[in-house]
Formats: C-alpha cells, sequence, structure tokens
C-alpha cells in the first residue's frame, strides 16, 4: 500500500513538471477584438460588363453599413450583422447598361462611428448595332431637294443608334395639339409629327361650319419644321361609292364617301382606265393633294410621305385581297399600278422634289409571305414602314425581320404607326434599327402611360425635337 502510494506521488510530480515546464505556453487573450473605427473594403474599385454583373466584396465595419442608392448598382448583405473580426460579406450587382456610353458611380459605405469608405463602380457601354452596309445610300428619285436629301442621309446616320420620338395628329389632322400634348406631358416635344389628308374632300370647308378644315394652312407642319422637327404625312384617300355620290360631293354632300373597302364600291381597277369617272376623279384627287404637298415644298419642307398604306390590309389572312381599304382591293398588281401613278403624277407632271415615299406594311400575324407580291420595288420606295399595335412594348423581331427582308436589307425600316410603343431601348439591343415610332393618339393604348412617355423623351436612345439638328441647308 505504501509503495503504491508512492509510486502515484511520483506519477502527480511528474505530470506537474511537465505542464510547467512547457517553453512557450499558450497566451490568454486580454480582450476580444475592437471595433474599428474606419470602414475598409476589400477593392477599392470594381469595373462592369455592359450586360451586367454581380461581385462579392469584404467590408470591415462595426456594423452592417448603409450605402447609398445608385440607380443602376445596388449592394446587399447576406447577413444582419459582422462577425467576430467585424467583417461582413456583401454583393454589389450591377445592371445592364443600354446606353452607347460608359458610366460610374460612387458608392458611400456608412456606420454610426467609424469614417466612411468609397467604392467606385465603372461599366462599359452597351455595343452600337451597325447600320447595314447594303442600305442604299440615295434617295430613289435623283431629282430630290436638298432638304429631303438631309433628312434620309441623317435617318442612314441614326438607324440602330437612336429612335425618332414620334406622335400622329388627331381633330383635323392637321394641327400640333398632340404634339404640345406630349411637351406638357414631358417637357420636349416629338421630333416627327404626322398629319393626315383624310378630310381632303372638305378642304377648305365653307365659312360657317361648326368645324373647319383647310390643308393649305401650313402653319403646323411649318411651326415642327422650323423648330427642327420633321414632318410626315399620310393619305387616308377617302372616294365616292358610286359616280352619284360623287356628283352629291360636288355639291359639298360627301355621305357616299369611305376610304375603307367595305363602306365603298369604287373600283381601283376602273380607276386605272382611262376613260371612266373613276378615273377623272382619281387624277383630279391627285391633282388637288398635290396643289397642297406644293405648298409644303414651297416652304422647303421635304415630307415623309406615306400614301396607300396597309395596301392590301391583311394581306388574304381574312380571304382572298381581302383589304382594309379600296386601294387594296384589287390585289397586287393594281396597287402596284397605282403607287407608281402617284409617283409619276407628283414627281413628274407636278414637280415634287420634297418626298421621301415611305411604302408601309401590315403585321398580322400571317402576312408576311404575301409582302414580296405586293412590294413596288426598291426602285420606287425610300423606306418601308410596319403599323404595329401590340399589348406589350418589346422589340418586334418577327415584324422588322420580316421588313429587312422585303427589300433584301436596302432600305431603312421604321414603325410608320404604333398603339403601345414599343421600347426604343429593347429594340435597339436586339438590334432592330426602327429609324422612328409614330404614336397613334394619346388616349387609345393603355402602356402608353405619362410615366413611360417621360422616360421614352429622357431617354439617351430617343430623339426629341429639342435634340434634332437643323436639316434645312
Amino acid at each position: 500500500m505504501k509503495r503504491f502510494l508512492l509510486i502515484s506521488s511520483f506519477a502527480a510530480l511528474a505530470l506537474l513538471w511537465g505542464c510547467g515546464g512547457k517553453d512557450n505556453p499558450e497566451p490568454i487573450p486580454d480582450s476580444i477584438p475592437k471595433a474599428p473605427t474606419a470602414i475598409t473594403l476589400s477593392v477599392s474599385s470594381l469595373s462592369a460588363k455592359a450586360e451586367g454583373e454581380s461581385f462579392e466584396i469584404t467590408v470591415k465595419s462595426p456594423f452592417v453599413p448603409q450605402v447609398e442608392k445608385s440607380s443602376w448598382v445596388t449592394v446587399t448583405s447576406a447577413s444582419q450583422t459582422v462577425d467576430k473580426d467585424y467583417n461582413v460579406s456583401m454583393t454589389v450587382t450591377v445592371v445592364e447598361n443600354k446606353d452607347y456610353e460608359p458610366r460610374e458611380a460612387t458608392l458611400i459605405f456608412k456606420a454610426t462611428g467609424a469614417t466612411s469608405a468609397t467604392l467606385k463602380v465603372t461599366q462599359a457601354a452597351a455595343e452600337k448595332p451597325e447600320t447595314p452596309d447594303e442600305t442604299d445610300a440615295k434617295l430613289t428619285y435623283a431629282k430630290a431637294c436638298q432638304q429631303a436629301v438631309n433628312v434620309y442621309d441623317f435617318l442612314r446616320e441614326q438607324a440602330g443608334k437612336k429612335m425618332l420620338s414620334g406622335v400622329q395628329s388627331g381633330g383635323t389632322a392637321n394641327n400640333n395639339d398632340r404634339v404640345n400634348q406630349v411637351f406638357t406631358m414631358t417637357g420636349k416635344h416629338p421630333a416627327l409629327a404626322g398629319y393626315d389628308y383624310i378630310f381632303l374632300q372638305y378642304s377648305p370647308t365653307p365659312e360657317g361650319w361648326s368645324w373647319q378644315v383647310n390643308y393649305g394652312d401650313i402653319s403646323a407642319a411649318k411651326e415642327q419644321w422650323e423648330n427642327n422637327g420633321l414632318v410626315s404625312f399620310m393619305w387616308h384617300w377617302n372616294v365616292p361609292t358610286s359616280k352619284e355620290a360623287w356628283e352629291k360631293g360636288k355639291a359639298g354632300n360627301f355621305d357616299g364617301y369611305g376610304f375603307y373597302s367595305e363602306k365603298t364600291n369604287f373600283s381601283i381597277t376602273n380607276a386605272l382606265t382611262s376613260g371612266t369617272w373613276e378615273n377623272e376623279f382619281l387624277l383630279q384627287d391627285i391633282e388637288k393633294v398635290a396643289g397642297y404637298l406644293k405648298l409644303l415644298k414651297d416652304a422647303g419642307i421635304p415630307v415623309l410621305w406615306r400614301p396607300l398604306h396597309e395596301a392590301a390590309g391583311n394581306y388574304n389572312v381574312y380571304g382572298t385581297n381581302g383589304a382594309w381599304f379600296w386601294w387594296g382591293r384589287g390585289g397586287a398588281d393594281a396597287c402596284k399600278q397605282l403607287w407608281k401613278l402617284l409617283r409619276d403624277k407628283l414627281e413628274g407632271e407636278f414637280g415634287l422634289d420634297n418626298l421621301i415615299w415611305i411604302w408601309t406594311l401590315d403585321a398580322t400575324v400571317g402576312a408576311e409571305k404575301d409582302y414580296a407580291s405586293w412590294y413596288p420595288g426598291n426602285d420606287q420606295v425610300d423606306m418601308v414602314g410596319v403599323d404595329i399595335y401590340a399589348d406589350d412594348t418589346d422589340a418586334k423581331e418577327r415584324q422588322y425581320k420580316a421588313a429587312v427582308a422585303l427589300s433584301g436589307g436596302h432600305k431603312l425600316v421604321t414603325v410608320s404607326e404604333c398603339g403601345n410603343i414599343p421600347d426604343p431601348s429593347k429594340c435597339l439591343l436586339a438590334g432592330e434599327s426602327w429609324n422612328w415610332f409614330m404614336a397613334w393618339d394619346l388616349e387609345s393604348y393603355s402602356l402608353n402611360t405619362q410615366t413611360y412617355w417621360k422616360s421614352l423623351m429622357s431617354s439617351s436612345r430617343v430623339l426629341t425635337r429639342e435634340s434634332m439638328p437643323s436639316l434645312k441647308k
């Protein structure tokens, strides 16, 4: 028993000796780490791609810091607290840059009781789509006036870079009421104003009528052009349904007139045949519209001219030659013949050199298969327009590809009418080089809110009248 106690005592002494005999015993910390008095970041700057990207950074701070907001950079943290060393991981997210210019932002990280820190974020510019090399460099009319050439050259230069803003005139279709309404909403005027000879048969209305229209008054178009805006005219061409209706029209009663196929029996085939009353009427109307277009020519105003729009309406989608308008009801050949007659008369006989000729397509699904058979030809058309009425503001790939393919890429293309306005940023980023959008009105399309209009007119990808150069010389 004594021997056992003795051995146990020696073992205990040996253990104590081993513990006390270490050369470098583990230190005992005096206190926990002190909170930093200045915020520090693992990086001082970030460089993001145009399409946007996210970065993870480490931040040392007494608390999870607050970061001043940026419109295109956000900073988030998965944790609500810092770790024991006062570090926290944060995510910096940079959204897509849709502009053609690089940008930068300085983010400030703040926490109570600590000096703030800054993070510089730069982002590359969006890549500019190139204007197709094969786009025709000149207008189809060799004697086009200098102002028309200037407008066309400018549109070629802007293709794939920016879209012009536009709105169609309402009421008498010969005023700037909607142009001014857009200015009231947004502080800027549309770059393009659209007018319509829809009431040609009434012009000028007699004195004493409850409403007045006179296309001899070009003050609206003149105001637009003098302020560097562009001018577009279309023609909802009203015709008499019979010779008797025409006779009544001569006396001021136009009840028997219309432009929709269902509203008139007017025959385009007869109208293209010499010696018929329809042909006589047609030539008189062409002469009348030429007189009004000449007023614009004499004032030095070039016209983006869009007659015979949506020529065959739905291009047989609703039955053979199921045209919206009478000028398409006789089929493709008759319509192309009328187009050429208009050009020959307006340019050749009446000397109008201020017209840029726009052929307009209807965008109905399934219509594309008939586009080519109706097309007057690259020698007869300066630009191709598409009238688009959709329930969204997305890019319009189907319509764009069809419009470009129609001319083999030789013609500029444009959204010649629209309900809800296709977002220019989405269109341009999708490689769609639409020259402009033309909103049909300001009342009927729910997505064209005041907020949307403001965003459009302030976008770097949209031209307003205020940002247009003078194209007069």
